[in-house]
């Protein structure tokens, strides 16, 4: 495991475990999740790995050293005891902000060093920083020697990415990256935080998921995600209700007089109803077939065009990617992640591709005539949710 090599190089010494977290892709339920709402992720076979021991000798302290193969030379320490929000800036932001919201939930953490490595691209809407939060999570509580469940976990990943790292998220990535089983998509209610386990083996019905990330950068930071979420706090206020999920009926809507709100109303509305639409499609028996696939895949298609046109979040390359993996055969497909950047997941015919054949091929091509960096393509398994892997 490259982060236990890193950790020898950087701390001359043996980690007391390595801890793996995923990243994840999200089938169905885009910007719902902090309007409340239902999605229906997965966890990806690419993750975080985070390499760790408690410290010793003439490292001993209350003090957290993390450094990351992704950055080098960026080795970062801070004092447990002097954290708060702001204190930190950059990619160490997110272990720093985990034991900071541990420490804020009563789980007193120890001086620690943290090596991270990742396999999940940056800046592609996959959550590799929910990933890194998770991963940093599992290695301090097992430090610690305490037994945190799983889902108080996910909150406390959630809070140090919105409140310590300044990322206003809803709580689906680190749900995902902590709760996900094999062969499932995860069925989350946001509101209630409820979930349950939905079978969703695509190999096994003859179709494939292929990740593309497009390399337009995404970044959650930089205000557009936020406003999104304003806009749609501010369409439930003047609809009078706590939330969008709180809509039973589009007809309801006439109140708004802003067609842009009225544009934001729709997708929430539509995509939680294609999450539902997805669950039934998954659990009806016999189970799936070439069929259902196809109808998911519809239903991906539709969600893309509701992303791009009513809540505006795509971009030209997942546009390019969508057009070009449908014509080419795909099922469907669809921008995935906060949006404005990060990738596309493509539903596909097993036989000949997606990973192999023409989706790969005609999505390349386009990207080749629009003169754009070529894009990188990754298999997207439903797989496990964040585990130890040794110590």
């Amino acid at each position: 495991m490259r982060s236990a090599s890193l950790f020898r190089s950087q701390f001359g010494g043996e980690p007391d475990g390595v801890w793996l977290a995923p990243g994840r892709a999200n089938l169905m339920g885009e910007h719902t999740d902090y309007n409340e709402g239902f999605v229906l992720p997965f966890a990806l076979g690419q993750g975080v790995t985070a390499a760790a021991a408690r410290r010793i000798g003439r490292r001993a302290g209350r003090r957290l050293t993390v450094c990351s193969r992704q950055e080098p030379g960026d080795t970062v320490e801070v004092d447990l005891d002097g954290l708060a929000p702001g204190r930190v800036t950059g990619w160490a932001a997110y272990p720093a902000g985990v034991a900071w919201a541990l420490e804020a939930a009563g789980h007193r953490v120890p001086g620690a060093c943290i090596a991270i490595d990742s396999d999940v691209p940056a800046g592609a809407g996959l959550s590799s920083s929910a990933a890194l939060e998770c991963a940093t999570a599992l290695a301090l509580t097992s430090l610690a020697g305490r037994d945190v469940p799983r889902a108080e976990l996910v909150t406390i990943a959630r809070r140090a990415e919105n409140e310590f790292a300044g990322v206003p998220t809803g709580i689906m990535d680190q749900s995902a990256s902590l709760l996900c089983r094999a062969g499932h998509a995860l069925l989350l209610d946001c509101r209630t935080l409820e979930t349950s386990q939905v079978p969703f083996d695509p190999d096994a019905g003859g179709a494939g998921l292929l990740l593309i990330n497009t390399r337009a950068r995404h970044e959650l930071a930089d205000g557009d995600y936020g406003r999104r979420r304003a806009e749609c706090e501010e369409a439930a206020r003047r609809l009078g209700i706590r939330s969008l999920r709180d809509l039973t009926d589009l007809a309801d809507t006439g109140s708004l007089t802003d067609p842009v709100l009225r544009r934001r109303v729709r997708h929430v509305f539509t995509d939680n109803q294609r999450v539902r639409e997805v669950v039934a499609l998954l659990r009806a028996s016999p189970g799936p077939s070439a069929n259902t696939y196809r109808e998911i895949g519809r239903l991906l298609t539709q969600a893309h065009a509701s992303l791009r046109d009513d809540f505006e979040v795509s971009w030209p390359e997942a546009d390019a990617a969508v057009e070009a993996a449908v014509a080419a055969g795909a099922y469907g497909a669809r921008m995935i992640g906060g949006g404005f950047g990060g990738s596309v997941l493509a539903l596909a015919p097993a036989a000949g591709g997606p990973g192999s054949g023409p989706v790969r091929d005609a999505v390349t091509a386009a990207f080749a005539r629009h003169g754009w960096t070529a894009p990188e393509f990754l298999d997207a398994v439903p797989s496990d949710s964040a585990r130890q892997l040794s110590g």
